[in-house]
């Protein structure tokens, strides 16, 4: 029968000897304290009555409270006198602050963090309690994203998206980047619907749809003006607005656009572009046909079809405008409009006059012959193409030119296409944005809109925009640098890829091994951008494999102190297309060497280009053969060396010419010029065939009867481009 730990148990007689090494009842207590063991665990404590019942127990040699046990004999702890009691058991920190009266033993924090992961896993993975509801996220993922912001878009530990790329096989950090596939994988492993996205849809919107044929209102046509150079079209369309525009043009040539509108008594509009006839201006002349509804071509009576008259034909054509050609001059004694139209038939143009749909009109820009007629002719023409465009919206247009004003900072020409533009508006072209501050029309006079198809100069723009870039409004200040600073990063990594300049590295590396390229570094300064862009062009088309220009800035404005300090580092020349440089500038530059070339047509500066370029070609080396001299004899004189006796067998030997000796029809040796050529014991300069003579090289003595000496001379010729 077992009792319980607080009854009292009933006495009786002992049963079991006492423990052994035990010698008198007072020692055994102590011997009890010394001997102390490891704290109990929490599990296992026991009342402190039942542990006084069991060492009862045991002394009296009954078991536990199991049953009764033989006693175990204690071990007595051997000490010297005086000297404090040893401790036993592990040492932990609980113990040493809690001394050795301590019963508790506290978990460790490492162990508290363990536990609390294991019940946040749980609650996660539904395993334990309720079952946590997953929030299903729509995670937007554009063309590249790193772990981590991966991770905040799904409201994920990005330790979780690791171990998940870990049981996938790829070791990733929280900083490394995933392509768009591998994080719409990831996101929806994770249970998560994605929608993908572009860095280059920032652009979406920034052009709208095309507008309802209900909102629209008829507008004026844009006429385009191209022909060849000096055929008269900026004097045709000074007749046209009454206006001497030409007198002002350097060299009395168009060198860029210009963008006019002409108001007719009866209250219609027509909107003129003027572009240059130069080649060089190919690209202007592509970009007004591109923008212009209807194409004027001037063709010369008395000077007909030329290259840039075709040219014009064929960008009309592919912007699929319409053509009416204005054949002028017809006041001069040798016009001849009638070889006119058959050196056109040649190039498609068939005129109504032989059943095709071309209109001619004769005109006279000098004697304002025919001008009624032109108008007419456009005027028809734009009733039939049925122009319209809505002016209750926000305006989109196109950049025509572009140019840096000192006075009134960037300033662009803008063609409104569409829409009203407004001052104050605030803007984007291209790479370029800012607010409208004015708006300028071609008689330099400030009006408060543009209507569609108005031609005006907008002036607030943070910098001047490249010719041929859409120009369009905005809603905020954001929008607009959201915008330019994605076409930035555009313009910058085509730039600088290899790739986007249609070479690769490869490529690159096997010119730069086969053929050293020599380069002209140049720094092009014009009045308008679209000057200094056909500039640009023209110089590249002069490079060939051995030499190039390199242009190292282009821009439209003056010359300024930091492009003289960019020059010097380049050490590059300057070249100035219609602007001058400041005083500050000039004076700077002729300090530091840097050279300053101004010119105001462009011919003058790619003839230019073009003759230091050709300098800079190696010469072509040219062999002439003068004649062959057998030797027939070798003597040995003192002083002098081994001479050979010879005798002219073609042509002649002179003297001062290159020699070379040949033995056996192969060449032993190249040698310099023929110093000494005898004839007897006279010194003379030429030995005709059949004569024998004297010859003596100071630096070969190795001839011998048989040789055969060439000589020739050498011409160097210049080459150019």
């Amino acid at each position: 029968m077992r009792y319980s730990a607080l009854a009292p148990r009933p006495a009786g007689p002992r049963t079991g000897g006492a423990p052994r090494g035990a010698a008198s009842a007072p020692s055994a207590p102590e011997i009890t304290k010394t001997t102390r063991s490891a704290p109990p665990r929490a599990t296992d404590r026991r009342p402190a009555a039942a542990v006084d019942d069991d060492d009862g127990a045991r002394r009296r040699g009954g078991g536990g409270p199991g049953g009764p046990k033989k006693a175990e004999p204690a071990k007595a702890v051997s000490r010297g006198k005086g000297e404090p009691k040893r401790r036993e058991g592990r040492l932990t920190i609980q113990v040493a602050a809690g001394g050795e009266g301590s019963d508790d033993r506290m978990r460790s924090l490492a162990s508290v963090r363990r536990a609390r992961e294991r019940e946040r896993e749980k609650r996660a993975r539904g395993l334990g309690g309720q079952e946590t509801p997953r929030v299903i996220r729509e995670v937007v993922i554009p063309d590249a994203i790193t772990v981590q912001d991966l991770a905040q878009r799904m409201a994920t530990r990005g330790v979780d998206v690791i171990k998940f790329m870990m049981r996938q096989g790829a070791m990733m950090t929280i900083n490394d980047v995933l392509d768009a596939d591998t994080a719409e994988l990831i996101a929806t492993e994770f249970g998560h619907s994605v929608k993908r996205v572009s860095e280059s849809d920032v652009e979406t919107g920034f052009i709208s749809e095309e507008d309802r044929v209900e909102d629209t209102v008829p507008r004026p046509p844009v006429v385009a003006v191209m022909g060849h150079v000096d055929h008269g079209k900026t004097s045709l369309l000074d007749a046209l607005r009454a206006t001497d525009v030409a007198t002002g043009e350097h060299g009395g040539i168009t060198q860029h656009i210009g963008a006019y509108q002409v108001r007719l008594p009866d209250g219609e509009r027509v909107t003129f572009l003027d572009t240059p006839g130069h080649a060089a201006f190919s690209a202007m002349r592509a970009r007004g046909a591109n923008v212009t509804d209807i194409v004027v071509l001037v063709v010369a009576a008395d000077d007909g079809v030329m290259p840039q008259t075709i040219e014009a034909i064929h960008h009309a054509r592919a912007a699929n405008a319409p053509i009416i050609v204005a054949i002028n001059k017809i006041d001069k004694a040798d016009a001849d409009p009638t070889r006119v139209i058959n050196e056109l038939l040649s190039h498609e143009i068939v005129v109504e006059s032989l059943g095709g749909e071309t209109q001619v009109v004769e005109v006279s820009a000098t004697k304002r012959l025919g001008l009624d007629e032109l108008l007419e002719a456009i005027l028809l023409q734009s009733e039939v193409m049925d122009l319209r465009a809505n002016p209750s919206r926000s305006a989109e247009g196109v950049v025509i030119e572009s140019k840096l004003d000192k006075g009134r900072g960037p300033v662009a020409t803008v063609l409104v296409k569409r829409g009203t533009l407004k001052r104050g508006d605030i803007v984007v072209a291209g790479a370029a944005w800012g607010r409208v501050r004015a708006l300028i029309n071609e008689r330099d006079e400030q009006i408060a809109e543009a209507e569609p198809s108005t031609p005006v100069e907008v002036l607030g723009l943070d910098q001047t925009p490249d010719p041929g870039e859409t120009l369009a409004v905005v809603e905020n200040e954001a929008r607009a640098r959201e915008l330019t600073e994605y076409r930035e990063r555009l313009k910058r990594d085509k730039a600088v890829s290899p790739i986007a300049a249609g070479a690769s590295l490869a490529d690159m590396m096997a010119k730069l091994q086969t053929k050293k390229v020599s380069e002209l570094p140049i720094i092009i300064k014009a009045d308008v951008q679209g000057s200094a862009e056909a500039i640009v062009g023209a110089l590249e088309k002069l490079g060939t494999d051995e030499v190039r220009a390199r242009i190292i800035h282009s821009a439209a404005g003056a010359i300024t102190e930091s492009d003289v300090l960019l020059a010097k580092g380049a050490g590059c020349s300057i070249l100035g297309f219609n602007v001058r440089a400041s005083r500050q500038a000039r004076d700077l530059a002729e300090r530091e060497g840097v050279e300053i070339r101004y010119y105001a047509i462009i011919y003058d500066l790619i003839d230019d280009i073009k003759g230091v370029m050709s300098g800079m070609l190696a010469p072509i080396q040219r062999e002439t053969f003068l004649g062959n001299a057998e030797v027939q004899q070798t003597f040995d004189i003192t002083k002098i060396g081994r001479v050979a006796g010879c005798k002219v067998v073609e042509g002649v030997v002179r003297k001062g010419a290159k020699v070379r000796i040949i033995r056996n029809d192969v060449v032993i040796q190249e040698m310099g010029t023929l110093q000494t050529l005898k004839r007897f014991k006279d010194e003379v300069n030429e030995v005709q065939v059949g004569q024998e003579c004297g010859m003596a090289f100071q630096n070969f003595q190795d001839l011998k009867a048989g040789d055969f000496i060439e000589c020739f001379t050498v011409e160097t010729i210049q080459r150019t481009l």
